[in-house]
């Protein structure tokens, strides 16, 4: 019998060597993320390699609920102790009766399509994505495209909290060689950009400098690596494209080479985010809304799927609007968008932090940083009188705030959540204006999105992989009013002193 994991061993103790951690809060919406620590951290582990062996006899238990071949594909990223966390899982699943086709250090991605080109039911990807070193966390799932859901994660945090593992035997491994050369053939395949095009690519230490770079030069384009060289400590800023210090770098080596575009990666590269070349940084909702444009011209009737966080332009934007291009609103986060785009057979999914995701012809469902760099580049290939510049300003103007992310414990912040949306929908039921404006609109599917008369709006949610809230606001109007919005919300949020302090703001 393997024991029962506890959600409080403490590191340098004879418990912590033989008792799984594993604290119930690392198992999340979409997937699971824990404080795994580094050497000198004053922050206790939330999870120990024991935990990650119950992780994985816990998965190999579910895969037998579910009536699912006990066949996974495990991959890792690029941080100190990854592979570690993988060899653990590994153990576990293998306990578990599964066949573990272990295809190396990947992205995320990579892993997804290995469930296709392998033929294996199964994923498990050991990563912290964006998260700061110290963190990790596993993407699972076991019906391609789509990642687990909030019904698998809370079957499987059930499984593994109460230590109810079906052990079996039969368990195998298999390291599958070369695999990185496989994906990279298939992302290349009969794809070449024909307009000359100097791009920065951007990967902040992360995994994907080991595959980013290589891919582009193989579309065509000259590349400018930044920040590509493999260093787990992330020595010049954390690999996430949301975040401002990363668009900063890329903008100014745009600015220094005079790029034609600027990519960056995040840890995992299941994500992109794009500068164009006057170093203007465009968020990952407008750059959907441009996606969307030219997408739309080459595929008649398509319609597209977006998260909460994005632009209202995609259903204002007159160019989608005489197209009769549908958009449809739905809840933030990869598994989400992901299962919503199957569900609407939607040619692509857009999220504001970067998660992109194609349908056939251009991809498999799910969510790839690099095919997201390609799409971008054909965007460019056929419009050749036109930089990246250009197509941003054809764009309606608004004023946009990047994704700003308060503090709050992950105990507390899905309450202080409801207690937010109860004011903001008993303020609308009132009649009170909020910035100054009536409201005329509130979105509950994540969180809520509150919109007023002027199309101005805001949004706060439950960050699904960190103790954070997350906050949005923009504005059709003028920055004075996304000021005024974000003054408002931040003013119902205050209302809650277990809100902290932003990571950013406007």
């Amino acid at each position: 019998m393997f024991p029962t994991p506890r959600p409080d061993v403490l590191p340098n103790t004879l418990a912590f060597e033989m008792t799984p951690l594993v604290k119930p809060t690392g198992f999340r919406e979409y997937d699971a993320r824990w404080w795994f620590g580094h050497p000198g951290s004053p922050k206790a582990p939330e999870l120990n390699l024991m935990g990650v062996q119950a992780l994985g006899l816990g998965l190999g238990t579910l895969l037998h609920e579910l009536g699912k071949p006990p066949e996974v594909v495990v991959g890792h990223d690029f941080r100190g102790y990854s592979m570690g966390i993988k060899i653990a899982l590994a153990q576990g699943l293998m306990a578990a009766g599964c066949t573990v086709h272990d295809i190396g250090l990947a992205l995320s991605p990579m892993a997804y399509f290995a469930q296709f080109a392998l033929d294996v039911p199964a994923v498990a990807m050991v990563t912290a994505s964006h998260n700061d070193n110290g963190w990790t966390g596993v993407k699972m799932g076991c019906d391609r495209p789509v990642t687990f859901g909030p019904e698998e994660m809370g079957r499987l945090r059930d499984i593994v909290l109460s230590g109810s593992f079906r052990t079996a035997p039969g368990g195998a491994y298999r390291f599958v060689e070369n695999f990185p050369a496989v994906y990279m053939d298939d992302l290349a395949k009969d794809r070449r950009i024909k307009r000359p095009l100097k791009v920065v690519a951007a990967c902040g230490n992360g995994t994907a400098g080991a595959f980013a770079p290589e891919l582009l030069a193989r579309l065509g384009v000259e590349v400018i690596p930044l920040d590509c060289d493999l260093d787990h400590t992330f020595p010049n800023y954390n690999p996430n494209p949301e975040d401002m210090e990363m668009l900063h770098a890329l903008a100014a080596k745009v600015k220094e080479t005079g790029a034609d575009v600027g990519l960056g990666f995040d840890g995992d590269g299941d994500r992109c985010g794009v500068v164009d070349d006057e170093g203007n940084e465009i968020f990952a909702d407008k750059i959907g809304v441009m996606l969307a444009r030219d997408l739309s011209s080459v595929h008649p009737n398509a319609n597209f799927v977006v998260d909460v966080k994005s632009t209202g332009l995609f259903h204002s934007d007159p160019v989608l609007r005489d197209r009769r291009v549908a958009t449809d609103y739905w809840k933030t986060g990869h598994s989400y968008i992901k299962r919503r785009v199957r569900e609407l057979n939607a040619l692509a999914g857009f999220e504001k932090s970067g998660h992109f995701f194609f349908n056939a012809p251009i991809g498999r469902g799910y969510d790839d940083g690099l095919v997201t760099a390609i799409a971008v580049l054909e965007m460019l290939d056929r419009n050749p009188d036109r930089s990246m510049a250009d197509l941003y300003r054809a764009l309606p103007k608004t004023w946009g705030s990047p994704t700003m992310s308060p503090h709050c414990p992950d105990e507390v912040k899905y309450g202080v959540v409801d207690k937010v949306i109860a004011r903001l929908t008993a303020m609308q039921a009132a009649g009170e204006t909020i910035g100054g404006h009536p409201i005329v609109d509130v979105v509950t599917v994540n969180g809520i999105r509150v919109t007023t008369d002027d199309g101005t709006w805001g949004l706060v949610r439950a960050s699904s992989n960190k103790p954070e809230l997350v906050v949005v606001v923009e504005s059709p109007v003028s920055e004075e009013r996304l000021h005024a919005m974000f003054k408002a919300v931040d003013g119902v949020l205050r209302e809650n002193p277990e809100v902290g302090a932003y990571n950013q703001t406007i």
